[in-house]
């Protein structure tokens, strides 16, 4: 063994000391790098994949491929123009078959990682809309998006973060302002802000004496006008990129500012305390630096590094481009007020960007291939039986709707496909809910919606976005296909506000990841023996457990029920999304819950 030869001996160590491990050090440096993880290819097999015959030979790389594996690694970069050899004939050959693609950045690690990055398209075919590696976007698709991407916190700020969360924690800011109360309401909420504004200020001191003593100072709170627009803009900024965060606090805060924005508390107050969400394209413009969204790199330097079903040297390889990529933006676009770490924190901001989708867009994909997979739009029996069928009846099980089979396959397909668009454009969305909630101009009612005092106000932004949204997902399944009503529900009783819309939304990955991670699972813990037994006496084999589980979420998280009454039940675009939040509280009365607890589920609103 070539590895066990390079480590010295016991004897060698006590006959010749420290040279031999100084020579066997330095002949070790010298030697080829092995990748332990792949392990070496047998005599006459492509070293990249080990299971084909060797047919070519790259002279630059002085290594032999078979023709599928050496067209992959050298159809880019600097590789492009190897030359390689044909055993069967011997004769070299250039590349002239492989055209290489110019590069406008001179970068010898960026060029080699180009060369590998079709390595693995394949794996991410589904994901036609996430910056992955192979993958083509459309032109001006990263400067559209950074238009809403939030800007990643940085140390200072997250301290600044910590306090208003603290602040907000103690405040009793709802219960003193949304009551019903003879007293002036404006007095009532200047009190509360100035009570939460000295919180802060308090808080400040005992975290940071010296900047705690440079605010107070001024005694007066607008003199510090604009510590405390960053820090509620911080809150605000940090809840939109981490929706599972501040679920209490967020709505203090959104209703706080809410009251502020009025022009007879602005003109108390005498100074305002909201400003503009802090994203990547401000931070680009404003460093000279927006025609990094529209480099060529900018995908690989963002994209998400995706473990699951790869082989360690590819994970290794792609963190190696990304890096690169990353090194060579920060390089390009770093310069003047634009520093190398600005670069990366906008980098960095639109990663996450890509790792919000995966969590909360990529579940919904995988539901709807479940659907695709385990039932038919045309036909209620295969191999499985009775449970294929995803008829409902209204009255049955609690059902308000009365679908067959084909009408209930369409009207779950249609449901999802739309959750999908609103979970992709949930950034978007989201700045508008609080254009809409934080608007001078438009103003709420305290109103009684059955569910307690709820302000009732318009959401024009988030109105027109919605519904574009529901005409796209319309012309996508066909307008002739649509199953169900397509009102949309905002500004009334039923959705009161655009907070209430995007609590109801940032719901959509609470109920799936924990159902698609409990399906997945299934086949783990029934390689247990006594769990295998049970699922195969209670529910006949794993396969026909799993279609149960998805054949009961398909049928009864979307028929029509959860609502207060029978009028407020139905088909339309929220009911859908109510009907699966029903279906959740429901879901330990079922009889395959027992398996579900095995696979390690907890509920819909604990972590997953």
């Amino acid at each position: 063994n070539t590895l066990d030869m390079s480590k010295p001996s016991i004897h060698d160590l006590l006959d010749h000391g420290d040279q031999t491990v100084v020579e066997s050090s330095f002949e070790s440096n010298l030697r080829p790098e092995v990748d332990t993880q792949m392990g070496d290819a047998p005599e006459g097999m492509c070293i990249e994949c080990t299971d084909q015959p060797e047919e070519v030979e790259c002279v630059d790389c002085a290594e032999k491929f078979c023709s599928v594996c050496f067209q992959a690694l050298h159809r880019k970069g600097k590789r492009a123009n190897h030359v390689k050899r044909n055993l069967k004939e011997g004769e070299p050959s250039s590349q002239a078959s492989i055209p290489a693609e110019p590069h406008p950045h001179p970068s010898d690690e960026v060029a080699d990682a180009q060369g590998d990055e079709d390595m693995d398209s394949d794996a991410e075919d589904g994901q036609k809309e996430g910056p992955f590696i192979g993958s083509s976007l459309p032109a001006g698709w990263f400067a559209d998006r950074a238009k809403f991407i939030p800007l990643r916190l940085t140390l200072d700020e997250r301290k600044k973060l910590r306090l208003l969360e603290a602040a907000l924690h103690v405040s009793e800011y709802t219960d003193r302002v949304d009551i019903l109360s003879y007293s002036n309401k404006a007095k009532r909420i200047i009190a509360q802000l100035h009570e939460l504004c000295a919180i802060v200020s308090g808080l400040l001191v005992a975290s940071d004496y010296r900047a705690g003593q440079t605010m107070l100072v001024e005694r007066e709170f607008k003199d510090n006008e604009e510590f405390f627009q960053d820090i509620f803009e911080i809150g605000r900024r940090h809840k939109i990129m981490n929706p599972e965060k501040m679920r209490g606090e967020y709505g203090k805060l959104v209703h706080l500012l809410q009251d502020s924005q009025h022009p007879e508390i602005q003109e108390l107050l005498g100074f305002s305390l909201v400003r503009p969400i802090r994203t990547v394209s401000i931070l680009l413009e404003e460093g000279g630096a927006s025609a990094m969204l529209e480099d060529e790199h900018i995908a690989l330097a963002t994209m998400e590094i995706i473990p699951e079903g790869k082989p360690r040297n590819i994970i290794n390889r792609e963190i190696k481009m990304k890096e690169a990529a990353i090194k060579l933006l920060s390089r390009k676009y770093g310069v003047g007020k634009m520093t190398g770490d600005l670069v990366e924190r906008a980098l960095y901001s639109i990663g996450d960007n890509h790792a919000y989708l995966r969590g909360s867009r990529d579940p919904v994909d995988q539901m709807i291939q479940y659907l695709e997979q385990y039932f038919s739009p045309n036909s209620e029996t295969s191999e499985a039986g009775i449970h294929d069928s995803l008829a409902i009846r209204m009255g049955m099980d609690g059902a308000r709707l009365t679908h067959n089979h084909t009408r209930q396959y369409h009207y779950v397909l249609q449901s999802m496909i739309l959750w999908r668009e609103v979970m992709h454009d949930m950034f978007r969305l989201w700045t508008l809910a609080e254009n809409d909630l934080l608007d001078e101009s438009t103003f709420y009612r305290l109103r009684d919606t059955g569910q307690g005092l709820n302000r009732v106000q318009p959401c024009p932004r988030v109105s027109r976005s919605m519904h574009a949204i529901v005409d796209h997902t319309m012309r996508r399944v066909g307008y002739d296909n649509w199953v169900g009503s397509s009102v949309i529900h905002l500004g009334d009783h039923n959705v009161p506000n655009a907070l209430t819309f995007i609590d109801k939304y940032t719901q959509v990955p609470r109920i799936l990841n924990p159902l698609v991670i409990g399906i997945t699972r299934l086949d783990e813990v029934t390689k247990d023996p006594e769990v295998a037994s049970y699922v195969e006496r209670a529910f006949g084999s794993v396969k026909n457990l799993r279609r149960i589980i998805l054949g009961d979420f398909f049928r009864h998280a979307f028929d029509g029920s959860g609502a207060d009454n029978f009028f407020d039940a139905g088909s339309c675009i929220d009911g859908r999304l109510t009907s699966a939040w029903h279906w959740c509280s429901k879901v330990e009365k079922k009889d395959y819950f027992p398996v579900l607890l095995l696979t390690g589920f907890v509920g819909f609103d604990g972590d997953f």
